[in-house]
């Protein structure tokens, strides 16, 4: 009776098993690219067409910006790449942010006691050292499915055979054209055609830049950290007063991560660790604005209380965060309900607390890439990477045709003291030999029953709120991937204590009420930020894909 009973059972659940066996999959009907620059784009097709996955087509996307936006970050660089693996979920974020040289100290960049910001802003002692192609390799080698020498190769193309320039790329020369020809005169003869500045549609070539991507693809990391490219790298560094070894690029690797992870109504937020700062403060504000009906509030009310959140997870930012291993950072009291709760009675208040306010940051926020991606298996990458400010230090070491970041005016270069981005920090991001300093870079997932989004920014301190504002006009059912990227954006980051926003954030009437309640408004000239999204939906089966009306970046399906 019992073996009757069994076999029954079996009988009746054996359609119901089949069933799910042969369940299709749902995966995206294309792939989606957004980037900064159509080039790029093209490129992380290109390799998806060759069989690559969403792994490899980073790789292309990356070298090719290195190549066609050299102002915002490249091999001489670093950043966040943070990954979604379809076949089994398996999410990571590749942490390929500069280190400190082994030589760096704490007071590097003081003199008397005091800093002197062109020193970890101009020239090789500005400089760390490199992640972005230690990051190449790795994605290459552990998730992609193709070669270096075929995930490279779009980007060697451009550098060796040229490619137009655009109004952007002669726009940010001739902005650039005093610093790199009087200063900096490997750079300025390695971007200016005989000291010229090329016009839009002229043909760029970088044949040094080639060279040094075709020996990354030839031999992996001991193509840029080791042989001819590393012994170019650093006899041009020191020779130029800076103090990279050749221990130093030996010893460099990227670390695995595990994400920043949180909720927002129903949105499921994946985002960067530290030593990124954007995802712990982007769930600490959105942990903070849980407990306001923010839908039902008039647009001032609700921009007043979004600003306060901002201003008060800023404020943990620069009291708490640095490199986890270096410093101990209590991530999860920082992101505890509980915490949220007690930081949510100070928003309560009526106007902002009194505090001193540096000076007015100098830095534009515009610099930085960032690009998304999601191919037909469903695997997502959001990267952004950066060398800081525009060309960075502006160092080029002769012969390697790469131009270094000036990452470590990150670091709190002494307690207090605002950053290029008028950004404070103290102890915990303290400039230490081989340690990472703190980023805004925020590359994020979003994740609701229906959608899934890949998204991020450049945009200095103010990339964090805009990855918020995004987030919070997904969670509230307003507008798509294309009014998210448009948005026009506000910003509040403890010090200084002033809202920068731009011109189109807030009309008239809602401005007075904000300075009823104590902001001081500050309008930026232009625009900030160059956000790139991808979308899938998958009850439609629908793609999309977004770059940021600021920039000329291009987002496409296929």
């Amino acid at each position: 009776m019992l073996y009757l009973t069994r076999l029954l059972i079996i009988l009746l659940l054996l359609p119901l098993a089949t069933a799910c066996a042969t369940q299709p999959e749902i995966r995206p009907p294309q792939s989606a690219i957004a980037t900064a620059h159509p080039l790029a784009t093209e490129a992380g097709h290109e390799i998806l067409a060759r069989g690559g996955n969403a792994f490899d087509a980073a790789v292309a996307v990356s070298a090719a910006l290195a190549v066609v936006e050299p102002w915002n970050s490249g091999l001489g660089g670093g950043g966040f790449f943070l990954l979604h693996r379809a076949r089994d979920g398996f999410e990571i974020m590749v942490d390929a942010r500069e280190r400190a040289p082994l030589a760096a100290t704490r007071d590097m960049y003081l003199r008397d006691g005091r800093p002197v910001p062109a020193l970890s802003i101009d020239g090789a002692l500005a400089a760390g050292i490199p992640g972005t192609p230690a990051a190449l390799v790795h994605l290459a080698g552990k998730y992609g499915k193709l070669p270096l020498r075929q995930t490279l190769a779009p980007a060697i193309r451009l550098a060796r055979d040229g490619f137009p320039a655009t109004p952007a790329y002669s726009k940010i020369l001739l902005r650039q054209h005093m610093r790199l020809t009087d200063h900096f005169p490997e750079a300025g003869r390695f971007y200016l055609k005989e000291g010229l500045i090329p016009a839009p549609g002229d043909i760029a070539k970088q044949p040094e830049l080639a060279q040094t991507l075709e020996r990354l693809a030839q031999k992996g990391h001991a193509g840029f950290y080791g042989g001819v490219t590393a012994d170019r790298l650093v006899q041009g560094v020191r020779a130029a007063g800076g103090i990279w070894s050749m221990k130093d690029l030996d010893e460099y690797r990227v670390i695995e991560r595990e994400p920043v992870r949180g909720t927002y109504r129903g949105v499921r937020v994946t985002s960067a660790a530290l030593p990124s700062s954007g995802g712990v403060v982007l769930v600490q504000m959105l942990n903070l604005l849980q407990g306001f009906d923010l839908h039902s509030m008039p647009k001032a009310q609700r921009d007043h209380t979004v600003i306060e959140a901002m201003r008060l997870a800023y404020r943990d930012r620069a009291r708490h965060l640095g490199d986890p291993d270096f410093v101990r950072v209590d991530v999860a009291r920082l992101l505890d309900p509980a915490y949220a709760a007690k930081l949510r009675d100070e928003m309560r208040r009526p106007e902002p607390a009194a505090v001193s306010s540096p000076a007015k940051a100098v830095g534009e926020g515009a610099n930085t890439t960032h690009f998304s991606i999601i191919d037909r298996e469903g695997n997502r990458v959001a990267a952004t990477l950066s060398l800081n400010t525009p060309f960075g230090s502006g160092f080029m070491p002769p012969g390697t045709g790469v131009v270094l970041n000036n990452e470590m005016d990150d670091f709190a270069v002494k307690p207090d003291a605002p950053n290029t981005y008028g950004l404070v920090g103290g102890a915990a991001n303290a400039i230490a030999p081989g340690k990472r300093p703190l980023s805004s870079m925020t590359p994020t997932f979003l994740e609701t029953d229906d959608a899934i989004v890949a998204l991020g920014t450049p945009g200095g301190s103010r990339i964090i709120s805009m990855i918020l504002l995004a987030t919070l006009e997904l969670a509230h059912g307003r507008g798509g991937p294309k009014e998210w990227v448009s948005l026009p954006r506000f910003h509040h980051q403890y010090l200084p204590d002033a809202v920068t926003h731009e011109a189109r954030a807030f009309e008239a009437d809602e401005a007075r009420v904000l300075q009823g309640f104590g902001h001081r408004l500050d309008a930026v000239r232009g625009s900030y930020g160059n956000m790139q999204l991808v979308a899938w939906y998958k009850k439609a089966g629908r793609l999309e894909a977004a770059s940021d009306p600021r920039g000329e970046g291009g987002a496409r399906i296929k």
